[in-house]
């Protein structure tokens, strides 16, 4: 329960990877505001589940990550409740599949604005309470895609390569400010996120559902297995401890082998 007292927020976290960052911080006693779209009932049923299960608080936002002033007004709404947020972790995201040349506009802009630049809306609204603080943290989930490219993915790749960079960016304006910034670099998780692009990935490349599975996504991984959101949520967890704190403007790979070669 080192987190007692602490408040994390966390963007796309109704369900898959930021839930399980929800969870585990909550475990840790932080309350937490989570975010993102979804069934009424099922998302009550979530943030209910958390108060239950951890004896935290736990509230939701419902504001939209492609709208700078409701990304704002989430922040001030939990920096009212609580004081501050003092864990903050951009993990909202989304995904197409497409050859570039028929890349969708609207949804290069969706992504562009949902996996990048929400980011830097959620981090320029939440730091000033950190910085008065002396103490913070800002976990940002990336992507093996920071590192690598894979085919049709222009988008969500150009999105997790600037993650990086905007890590790294913000970590060096406030290393001397109690605060760190760090990325976590899955690979394949088996999430919503990856499920529903697997259609989309057997069209462009004429594939089956299993033959995506084994030769598109677990064909980069080493160890052949998925990530676990369990296992994503424990190094984030990590990266609030005192023992990390030297550990800064990182992106953190975390996936099976991937970008070892």
């Amino acid at each position: 329960m080192f987190l007692k007292d602490r408040t994390a927020l966390v963007t796309g976290s109704t369900s898959g990877i930021g839930l399980a960052y929800a969870r585990a911080l909550a475990a840790e006693g932080a309350n937490v505001v989570i975010n993102g779209f979804g069934e009424a009932d099922a998302i009550e049923k979530e943030r209910a589940g958390i108060e239950k299960d951890f004896k935290v608080k736990a509230r939701y936002s419902a504001a939209n990550m492609m709208k700078p002033e409701e990304i704002a007004a989430m922040v001030g709404e939990a920096e009212k409740e609580f004081g501050a947020i003092d864990i903050l972790v951009n993990n909202a995201g989304i995904q197409h599949v497409a050859p570039v040349d028929e890349f969708p506009i609207e949804k290069w802009d969706q992504i562009i604005a949902i996996n990048l630049t929400s980011a830097f809306h959620a981090t320029r609204a939440a730091l000033p309470k950190m910085k008065a603080k002396g103490w913070g943290r800002i976990i940002n989930t990336a992507s093996a895609h920071a590192f690598v490219a894979s085919p049709f993915k222009s988008a969500y790749v150009a999105a997790k390569h600037g993650i990086a960079g905007f890590t790294k960016t913000v970590a060096l304006e406030v290393a001397t400010k109690g605060i760190t910034v760090n990325a976590i670099a899955p690979g394949y998780v088996w999430t919503p996120l990856v499920e529903k692009q697997i259609p989309d990935t057997m069209k462009a490349r004429d594939l089956t559902k299993e033959q995506v599975i084994n030769d598109v996504l677990l064909l980069a991984q080493p160890t052949k297995e998925f990530v676990t959101v369990e296992q994503v949520a424990a190094l984030a967890v990590f990266l609030c401890t005192d023992a990390a704190k030297s550990i800064t403007g990182t992106t953190l790979p975390m996936d099976g082998g991937w970008t070892a070669a």
